[in-house]
Protein backbone atom coordinates (compact mmCIF):
# COMPACT_ATOMS: atom_id res chain seq x y z
CA UNK A 1 0.00 0.00 0.00
CA UNK A 2 1.32 3.07 -1.02
CA UNK A 3 1.89 5.71 2.33
CA UNK A 4 -0.34 8.31 1.31
CA UNK A 5 -3.40 6.26 0.63
CA UNK A 6 -2.35 4.23 4.44
CA UNK A 7 -2.20 7.79 5.92
CA UNK A 8 -5.14 9.24 4.17
CA UNK A 9 -7.56 6.21 4.68
CA UNK A 10 -6.50 4.52 8.04
CA UNK A 11 -9.31 3.76 10.13
CA UNK A 12 -9.87 3.02 13.39
CA UNK A 13 -11.39 -0.44 13.80
CA UNK A 14 -12.76 -1.64 17.24
CA UNK A 15 -14.23 -5.06 16.38
CA UNK A 16 -11.04 -7.35 15.98
CA UNK A 17 -10.58 -10.91 15.53
CA UNK A 18 -7.80 -13.56 15.32
CA UNK A 19 -5.82 -13.72 13.50
CA UNK A 20 -3.33 -11.27 15.15
CA UNK A 21 -1.03 -9.60 13.35
CA UNK A 22 2.32 -11.93 12.67
CA UNK A 23 5.62 -11.81 14.41
CA UNK A 24 6.83 -10.48 11.05
CA UNK A 25 3.95 -7.77 10.77
CA UNK A 26 4.76 -7.22 14.02
CA UNK A 27 8.16 -6.48 13.14
CA UNK A 28 7.45 -4.21 10.36
CA UNK A 29 5.37 -2.48 12.66
CA UNK A 30 8.12 -1.64 15.41
CA UNK A 31 10.44 -0.47 12.73
CA UNK A 32 7.77 1.73 11.42
CA UNK A 33 7.32 3.15 15.05
CA UNK A 34 11.07 3.78 15.60
CA UNK A 35 11.07 6.15 12.97
CA UNK A 36 9.31 8.63 14.28
CA UNK A 37 10.26 12.26 14.84
CA UNK A 38 12.54 11.91 17.58
CA UNK A 39 14.32 15.75 18.98
CA UNK A 40 17.98 14.65 20.07
CA UNK A 41 18.05 11.41 19.04
CA UNK A 42 16.71 10.14 22.50
CA UNK A 43 14.21 7.14 21.78
CA UNK A 44 11.74 7.83 23.84
CA UNK A 45 9.39 5.48 24.03
CA UNK A 46 9.13 1.10 24.95
CA UNK A 47 6.66 -1.18 23.76
CA UNK A 48 5.14 -4.20 25.48
CA UNK A 49 3.79 -7.19 23.38
CA UNK A 50 0.39 -8.95 25.03
CA UNK A 51 -0.95 -12.00 23.50
CA UNK A 52 -2.68 -15.18 24.85
CA UNK A 53 -3.08 -15.74 28.62
CA UNK A 54 -1.40 -12.39 29.14
CA UNK A 55 -4.70 -10.67 27.63
CA UNK A 56 -6.88 -12.40 30.42
CA UNK A 57 -3.99 -11.36 33.10
CA UNK A 58 -4.40 -7.84 31.75
CA UNK A 59 -7.88 -8.00 32.54
CA UNK A 60 -7.95 -9.14 35.73
CA UNK A 61 -5.24 -6.08 36.40
CA UNK A 62 -7.80 -3.72 35.06
CA UNK A 63 -10.71 -4.98 37.04
CA UNK A 64 -8.43 -5.26 40.24
CA UNK A 65 -7.77 -1.62 39.82
CA UNK A 66 -10.70 -0.07 39.03
CA UNK A 67 -11.98 -2.18 42.09
CA UNK A 68 -9.23 -0.56 44.16
CA UNK A 69 -10.67 2.92 43.23
CA UNK A 70 -14.41 2.18 43.74
CA UNK A 71 -15.17 -0.66 45.73
CA UNK A 72 -18.53 -0.42 44.84
CA UNK A 73 -17.89 -0.90 40.91
CA UNK A 74 -20.82 -1.87 39.32
CA UNK A 75 -20.88 -5.17 37.85
CA UNK A 76 -21.42 -4.89 34.31
CA UNK A 77 -18.38 -1.81 33.69
CA UNK A 78 -15.99 -4.78 36.03
CA UNK A 79 -16.93 -7.62 33.65
CA UNK A 80 -16.35 -4.72 30.77
CA UNK A 81 -12.84 -4.22 31.83
CA UNK A 82 -12.36 -8.01 32.78
CA UNK A 83 -12.91 -8.57 29.21
CA UNK A 84 -11.39 -5.45 27.31
CA UNK A 85 -8.60 -6.79 26.51
CA UNK A 86 -9.63 -10.18 24.40
CA UNK A 87 -11.25 -7.30 21.91
CA UNK A 88 -8.41 -8.14 19.71
CA UNK A 89 -5.98 -10.90 19.56
CA UNK A 90 -2.71 -9.02 20.35
CA UNK A 91 -2.62 -5.49 22.54
CA UNK A 92 0.84 -3.53 22.29
CA UNK A 93 1.25 -1.27 25.31
CA UNK A 94 3.00 1.88 23.86
CA UNK A 95 5.19 3.40 26.87
CA UNK A 96 6.91 6.98 26.70
CA UNK A 97 10.11 6.25 28.35
CA UNK A 98 11.05 10.18 29.23
CA UNK A 99 14.28 11.35 30.79
CA UNK A 100 15.68 14.95 31.68
CA UNK A 101 17.27 16.42 28.67
CA UNK A 102 18.89 19.90 28.54
CA UNK A 103 17.31 20.68 25.21
CA UNK A 104 14.21 18.48 24.71
CA UNK A 105 11.33 19.10 27.08
CA UNK A 106 9.44 15.87 28.55
CA UNK A 107 6.01 17.27 26.40
CA UNK A 108 8.37 16.38 23.27
CA UNK A 109 9.36 13.45 24.20
CA UNK A 110 5.87 12.69 24.98
CA UNK A 111 4.95 13.32 21.88
CA UNK A 112 7.63 11.30 20.08
CA UNK A 113 6.16 8.18 21.72
CA UNK A 114 2.59 9.21 20.38
CA UNK A 115 4.09 9.54 17.06
CA UNK A 116 5.70 6.00 17.53
CA UNK A 117 2.22 5.04 18.29
CA UNK A 118 0.81 6.55 15.43
CA UNK A 119 3.38 4.96 13.06
CA UNK A 120 2.17 1.94 14.33
CA UNK A 121 -1.74 1.95 13.71
CA UNK A 122 -0.71 3.14 10.72
CA UNK A 123 1.93 0.17 9.46
CA UNK A 124 -1.05 -2.05 10.61
CA UNK A 125 -2.92 -0.79 8.12
CA UNK A 126 -1.28 -0.75 5.54
CA UNK A 127 -0.24 -4.65 5.89
CA UNK A 128 -4.19 -5.46 6.22
CA UNK A 129 -3.89 -5.43 9.98
CA UNK A 130 -7.07 -3.76 12.05
CA UNK A 131 -5.93 -1.67 14.82
CA UNK A 132 -7.12 0.30 17.57
CA UNK A 133 -5.52 2.86 19.80
CA UNK A 134 -7.16 3.16 23.16
CA UNK A 135 -6.29 4.75 26.68
CA UNK A 136 -9.43 5.27 28.97
CA UNK A 137 -8.59 5.14 33.40
CA UNK A 138 -6.57 1.47 32.86
CA UNK A 139 -3.81 3.94 30.77
CA UNK A 140 -3.61 5.98 34.04
CA UNK A 141 -3.84 3.92 36.90
CA UNK A 142 -1.14 3.75 39.12
CA UNK A 143 -1.84 0.12 40.44
CA UNK A 144 -1.85 -0.68 36.49
CA UNK A 145 1.10 1.14 34.99
CA UNK A 146 3.23 -0.25 38.22
CA UNK A 147 2.26 -3.77 37.56
CA UNK A 148 3.37 -3.28 33.49
CA UNK A 149 6.57 -2.35 34.70
CA UNK A 150 6.50 1.15 33.81
CA UNK A 151 9.45 3.41 35.92
CA UNK A 152 8.42 6.32 37.39
CA UNK A 153 9.98 8.83 34.53
CA UNK A 154 7.13 6.99 32.24
CA UNK A 155 3.97 6.80 30.75
CA UNK A 156 1.24 4.66 28.92
CA UNK A 157 0.44 6.55 25.49
CA UNK A 158 -2.19 3.90 24.92
CA UNK A 159 -3.00 0.68 24.04
CA UNK A 160 -2.82 0.13 20.59
CA UNK A 161 -5.39 -3.29 19.61
CA UNK A 162 -4.52 -5.60 16.76
CA UNK A 163 -6.15 -8.32 14.62
CA UNK A 164 -7.90 -9.38 11.79
CA UNK A 165 -10.89 -6.61 11.39
CA UNK A 166 -14.29 -7.91 11.36
CA UNK A 167 -16.12 -5.64 9.64
CA UNK A 168 -14.53 -3.16 7.33
CA UNK A 169 -15.34 0.51 8.54
CA UNK A 170 -14.77 3.80 7.02
CA UNK A 171 -15.24 7.30 8.72
CA UNK A 172 -16.35 10.05 6.60
CA UNK A 173 -13.12 12.66 5.08
CA UNK A 174 -12.32 15.48 7.04
CA UNK A 175 -11.84 18.81 4.71
CA UNK A 176 -8.76 20.31 5.62
CA UNK A 177 -9.94 23.77 4.89
CA UNK A 178 -12.41 22.92 8.05
CA UNK A 179 -9.11 23.00 10.31
CA UNK A 180 -6.29 25.12 8.32
CA UNK A 181 -5.71 28.68 8.05
CA UNK A 182 -3.39 30.68 7.18
CA UNK A 183 -1.36 33.27 9.35
CA UNK A 184 0.70 35.83 7.75
CA UNK A 185 2.01 37.98 10.93
CA UNK A 186 -0.06 40.66 10.59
Amino acid sequence: MDALDALINRVSIPLLEAPGPSAEQLELMFRAALRAPDHGGIHPWRFLVIEGEGLDRLGELFLASAKARDPQLAPERGEKLLKAPRRAPTVVVVIAATREHPKVPQIEQQISAGCAANNIVTAAHALGVGAMWRTGDPAYDPQVLQALGLDEHESLVGYVYLGTPSRQRSTPALEPSDFVSRWDGA
